[in-house]
């Protein structure tokens, strides 16, 4: 693996022809289906969504990411593909809730116990492992933010659902990494805004969902999507607890939060990965901004007791892994910022290679 591997989060814009991005751009990222959404009529919508994901995956090769997702092209957010298609779910009379931005909101309610009906993604993992030779991650939406995006009509408390949620996902997850990921990631961006609940029956339901899986496990967190949430903390009320998750890596956006990296430190035992492009604009950042990015992180992370593998074999006791990555919801900027932006975050040497020296050299 190169210094520094880099990858999607998860997402990558949809194409216009493929989407209504215009409709999609003035809604909450929806929660239950919004077929509407969709530009082609449904008999074709599998081969041009298809079609769409094959223009995903060039890019990110042809920009030099290592690690290579399908996009999220088949989704209408990040999270409804996978929520929507348990048992116990009623859709078709949704409830509303109050979003974490403080808007009305349509989510699934639920009226049954928590069930997995099939592999939902399965066939795109099997797609994407062949139409790349790079390594494959693909996403899964976690347990505790599900367990916040839906109306609880049937269980006795929102921790038993979520360890039901935790159960589905764990299930699809084997299924995926069965079928040829390399990474499996869940997201957990509601661990945020609901840090006492995530403290209550989150990271359970969390570590249920990771049993026993056969690959390389991710746990990606954030303060939601860019360009909806602009009143970002500089800080994570629920990270340090992480430490205590049974997961390989931990995924955290930094650009716009300009997290003091300092409290990673809390993180000994687990690979670090850094969002470095700041998406809350359709501004093309330059290279020479994020590496001043990653310089930043890499200094704070090593006054600290922080290290890169590749650069520390010999890597002390208690100290992690860092590696960098895109930053998530790329989903949300146009195809052509996201197609300029990706040659940046695949970093060139040249830019880089003064922190590797300091970095080897202990110059900080």
């Amino acid at each position: 693996m190169k210094l520094f591997p880099t990858s999607l989060v998860g997402s990558y814009p949809q194409p216009d022809w493929l989407i209504d991005r215009q409709m999609l751009s003035k809604r909450m990222p929806p929660r239950i289906r919004a077929d509407e959404l969709w530009r082609v009529p449904a008999v074709w919508l599998e081969q041009a969504q298809n079609d769409a994901t094959l223009v995903a995956i060039r890019d990110q090769e042809r920009a030099g990411l290592d690690i290579i997702t399908d996009g999220e092209i088949r989704r209408e957010s990040y999270s409804n593909r996978f929520a929507t298609a348990l048992e116990g779910l009623d859709l078709d009379n949704p409830a509303t809730i109050t979003s974490r931005s403080g808007k009305a909101i349509l989510v699934p309610r639920v009226v049954g116990p928590i069930r997995k009906k099939y592999a939902v993604m399965v066939e795109d993992v099997r797609f994407l492992r062949s139409n790349t030779d790079r390594p494959i991650k693909v996403t899964v939406p976690g347990p505790f933010t599900m367990t916040q995006q839906a109306h609880n009509d049937y269980y006795a408390d929102e921790a038993s659902l979520a360890l039901d949620y935790a159960t589905a996902v764990n299930a699809e997850l084997r299924d995926l990494a069965a079928a040829g990921a390399d990474i499996v990631q869940i997201d957990e961006p509601y661990l945020q805004p609901y840090p006492d609940k995530a403290r209550d029956y989150g990271l359970a339901a969390m570590n249920r969902a990771l049993e026993s899986v056969d690959c390389k496990t991710a746990l990606h967190t954030c303060f939601g999507y860019a360009a909806l949430v602009s009143n970002r903390p500089e800080g994570y009320p629920f990270l340090t607890e992480l430490a205590e998750c049974n997961v390989d890596q931990i995924s955290l956006e930094t650009a716009q939060s300009n997290l003091d990296c300092a409290i990673l430190k809390s993180l000994p035992a687990k690979t670090i990965i850094l969002g470095v492009i700041d998406l809350s604009t359709n501004d093309v950042e330059c290279a020479e901004v994020v590496a001043g990015r990653i310089r930043r992180d890499c200094k704070t992370a090593l006054h600290t007791c922080f290290g890169y593998a590749a650069l520390m074999s010999n890597r002390p006791e208690g100290y992690p892994f860092l590696t960098e990555l895109a930053e998530c919801n790329v989903d949300q900027i146009s195809l052509e910022t996201a197609q300029s932006n990706l040659p940046v975050f695949a970093f060139r040497p040249t830019i880089l290679r003064p922190l590797v020296k300091m970095m080897r050299g202990g110059l900080f």
